[in-house]
């Protein structure tokens, strides 16, 4: 099978066995979306070693479930152990042995098949498009910022970077009735935020909103988005930490002090909340695809997935 590979920050497409099931279930991938991990993997980023990619829709091919044969599926990319106490209160997201779809120990989604276990894999609703199921991870993880951080209605929320993150981001947590602000450097990608309601700004113009906010989501990946972050939070809020990428950011252990603000990371959340929001329509997910490549042409797609101003870059086998 094909496969887009990255050994030693050097990407390339290469023809690999299909794995075999092995206990777990085969899946045919039908759709696979790049993402800005999968960019930081390809720069070093963990120091991954093999097939990137863990966002997905497929078809399972075989399964020790006949049930999910020929099903439509998206699957949850953490894989536990099954027998540490995290696995069996069924939350494997930080199991100390887990591997990671595409990040960590498992080979992941860019590529015709992948394997994962059965319990991780979720029937897509047939109201679901392809093109809208692929986005079930990167919803989730937006999802997830509900799970680290309590947000109300009477709540002022900000969320740094209008990339893809950042847009699921502020719809989901305007979803709450919170009041939530966008802030980002381009306008195309503003006005998908401004379609669904949600008020947006530049940073410069943000500046002037210093402690407004109850809770901040930095999820621009930028030393700069932090430190706004800090700025615009109100003594005693709560940031939430959403970007990942290969590099450190210097931290002003005073100001978080004085103010006594939380600090939250947030990484993978559950699919089923973003299964049931693309089920009701809830989020616009169609406006964030820019650009879609054969998996023959994943190099490239990387490339483009990388420029400014692209969002979502989708790959088909």
């Amino acid at each position: 099978m094909l496969a887009l590979r990255v050994d030693k920050k050097r990407l390339a497409i290469q023809n690999i066995p299909t794995p075999l099931p092995e206990g777990e279930a085969l899946v045919r991938v039908v759709l696979s979306g790049i993402c800005n991990t999968d960019l930081e993997i390809a720069r070093g980023y963990a120091g991954f070693k093999g097939t990137i990619g863990h966002e997905f829709v497929g078809v399972v091919e075989a399964s020790s479930n006949n049930a999910l044969i020929g099903q439509r599926v998206v699957g949850e990319i953490n894989a536990g152990c099954g027998k540490c106490d995290l696995c069996r209160a069924g939350d494997p997201r930080h199991c100390p042995t887990r591997t990671v779809l595409g990040i960590v120990g498992r080979d992941g989604a860019h590529a015709e098949f992948l394997r994962l276990p059965t319990v991780n894999l979720q029937i897509v609703p047939k109201q679901v498009v392809d093109e809208h199921a692929v986005f079930t991870e990167p919803l989730a993880a937006a999802c997830g910022i509900l799970e680290r951080a309590s947000i109300t209605a009477s709540d002022h929320v900000a969320v740094i970077g209008d990339g893809k993150l950042g847009l699921l981001c502020s719809q989901v947590a305007a979803l709450t009735g919170a009041n939530v602000l966008l802030v980002g450097k381009h306008p195309p990608k503003l006005k998908i935020a401004e379609r669904r309601g949600i008020e947006t700004s530049t940073p410069k113009q943000t500046a002037k909103r210093s402690r407004q906010f109850d809770v901040v989501v930095e999820a621009s990946g930028a030393a700069q988005g932090f430190a706004l972050a800090l700025d615009l939070l109100r003594p005693k809020g709560k940031l939430v930490l959403k970007s990942t990428f290969n590099g450190t950011t210097e931290i002003n252990a005073a100001r978080i002090v004085v103010d006594e603000i939380s600090i939250v990371g947030s990484r993978c959340g559950r699919f089923k909340p973003a299964i049931d929001l693309l089920k009701k329509g809830a989020v616009d997910v169609e406006s964030l695809i820019s650009e879609e490549y054969s998996l023959t042409d994943g190099v490239h797609a990387m490339e483009r997935a990388a420029k400014r101003g692209v969002l979502k870059v989708l790959l088909r086998p």
